[in-house]
């Protein structure tokens, strides 16, 4: 399982600890990932994603899972949001507007 937010794609970052003496040793910076699940009203379904409280604040802001993915491009989304999003539009244009 990859580290990595399947929101913002926020991944590991690489740097040194550096001691009193100033020797330097390799670590990483790891993300800070939850596990949470996004209910999509359209779909009435939950989804469980692996975000960083960024991405979180994120999908909130914008109005919930449904409205962010219908606003964001399709490029910058990973795979599994990817489908999620085809199976919103699908459920949007079958539902006649009220």
């Amino acid at each position: 399982m990859s580290r990595t937010c399947e929101i913002t794609g926020k991944k590991p970052l690489s740097g040194n600890n550096v001691s009193h003496a100033n020797n330097k040793t390799k670590r990483r910076f790891l993300p800070n990932l939850q596990k949470t699940s996004f209910h999509s009203e359209t779909l009435n379904k939950s989804f469980q994603v692996r975000s960083t409280p960024h991405g979180i604040k994120t999908v909130e802001h914008k109005g919930g899972l449904d409205a962010f993915l219908l606003n964001t491009k399709s490029s910058l989304l990973n795979k599994k949001l990817r489908n999620i999003k085809k199976q919103v539009q699908a459920a949007k244009a079958t539902t006649p507007q009220t």
